[in-house]
């Protein structure tokens, strides 16, 4: 499908990789787990083997969510740009949607690697609800290595409730 002649942009919502929790440590720092590295580069198996590269990636700082990126890339997952961005971290959906509105224009698939509630939320905020088996199993649960394809219809700056749909929900696992 021709993006730009459609003005169809892909929207890829992801939550990092099971994290550990056997350091004490901040927040912002706790590590992923073994199982979140394997269910991370699944992440990447799947971009890969469905040839989805996003020109863009904006990736919260917290450790897991960095960490989670790097194994994706290990697993297959390629991007144009990666961002390490510090308000992903506990971000809520006004601060996740006014960085995606502000996305440059000309980027027709944009990932955004970040944590719970936001990235869950933003699902919800963004997407028309259906009756697709997606939404039964993201109504059910949103868990870590989850990830939503979202179909945004026209400019990023225009993004707003209910205007996009749900593409796919997968729940990676390595």
């Amino acid at each position: 499908m021709d993006s730009e002649a459609n003005n169809q942009r892909m929207l890829v919502l992801v939550r990092h990789g099971k994290s550990s929790w056997d350091l004490d440590v901040d927040d912002h720092e706790r590590p992923l787990s073994a199982r979140g590295r394997r269910d991370a580069e699944a992440i990447g198996r799947f971009l890969s083997e469905r040839s989805l590269r996003p020109d863009l990636v904006y990736c919260s700082t917290a450790t897991r969510t960095r960490q989670t990126w790097e194994c994706a890339m290990a697993g297959g997952a390629k991007a144009g740009e990666v961002q390490y961005r510090r308000e992903i971290y506990q971000a809520w959906v006004p601060e996740l949607m006014k960085l995606i509105r502000n996305a440059p224009a000309e980027i027709n698939t944009l990932l955004v690697l970040g944590h719970a509630p936001g990235i869950p939320d933003l699902v919800e905020y963004v997407c028309v609800r259906t009756q697709s088996k997606d939404w039964k199993q993201l109504d059910n649960k949103f868990p870590t290595s989850g990830f939503a394809l979202v179909d945004v219809p026209g400019p990023w700056k225009e993004l707003g409730k209910a205007r996009a749909e749900l593409d796919s929900f997968v729940v990676a696992r390595g």
